[in-house]
């Protein structure tokens, strides 16, 4: 059974996943630390498929469901229409500006980029399907509702999306802390920034896939910043350089 985003109860679950339905999170309980029976299963696929899989307890399931029966699992699917890939270039804009999403699984941390996007004037934002938070309740509301407005592409393989930026002649900028400095960096020209996973960074193979790497000078003794205000950092001081 259904409600809004939520996807309640081991059937429908299942039955979505075998679907391969756009599912953002899973949310499952655990006894003694496992997932046992069926909810092994759910858990297992999940994963397979790259879901995100949050052990968490029935009391934090029966809030979700309001009332319904859950049965010890819950998903959240996506909320937005995605456009493909060929869909975002085909948005006419001079010189654009993308953002390439690696890895963001906090939905906070990807409503805030879209938010601050769209307050920048990026063209759109690209996620990938699998560990990648999608555009569920969270995101709209972190986004101010930005999400429902600046096109969202999700694509099965970011690594090929970013040769096929490049093939249509957009630069990949890929954040990272041992690249130069944004500042001293030109970002103008067409433009995609790659933002990597909160901890983690940048994918091995996605920053091979990038032309440059930036990074922001950090002064004090904290040498990294959250994904999102990070990133908003280096969208803004395209902005700066293009109103020059």
């Amino acid at each position: 059974m259904e409600n809004n985003e939520l996807i309640i109860g081991r059937n429908p679950v299942m039955e979505a996943l075998k679907s391969e339905r756009e599912i953002d999170i899973l949310y499952i309980a655990a006894e003694d630390g496992k997932f046992k029976g069926i909810l092994g299963v759910i858990a297992a696929k999940a994963r397979e498929s790259g879901i995100p899989v949050k052990t968490v307890d029935n009391k934090k399931l029966d809030t979700m469901a309001e009332g319904m029966s859950h049965q010890g699992v819950i998903a959240t699917a996506a909320q937005t229409k995605y456009l493909e890939l060929d869909e975002l270039l085909a948005i006419k804009k001079e010189n654009p500006i993308f953002i390439a999403c690696a890895g963001i699984e906090d939905p906070h941390n990807l409503g805030a980029i879209i938010r601050t996007a769209e307050a920048a004037g990026v063209t759109g934002i690209i996620i990938p399907k699998r560990r990648n938070v999608s555009v569920n309740a969270t995101v709209m509301k972190t986004s101010a509702g930005a999400a429902a407005i600046l096109p969202v592409c999700r694509v099965g393989n970011l690594a090929s999306a970013l040769d096929t930026l490049k093939e249509n002649g957009v630069w990949i900028y890929g954040a990272d802390m041992e690249g130069e400095s944004a500042y001293k960096t030109s970002l103008t020209g067409s433009i995609c920034f790659v933002i990597g996973a909160e901890g983690d960074g940048l994918p091995a193979l996605i920053r091979k896939k990038c032309d440059v790497l930036i990074s922001l000078p950090m002064k004090g003794q904290i040498n990294s910043l959250n994904a999102s205000v990070a990133a908003g950092i280096i969208m803004f001081e395209a902005v700066r350089q293009r109103g020059k």
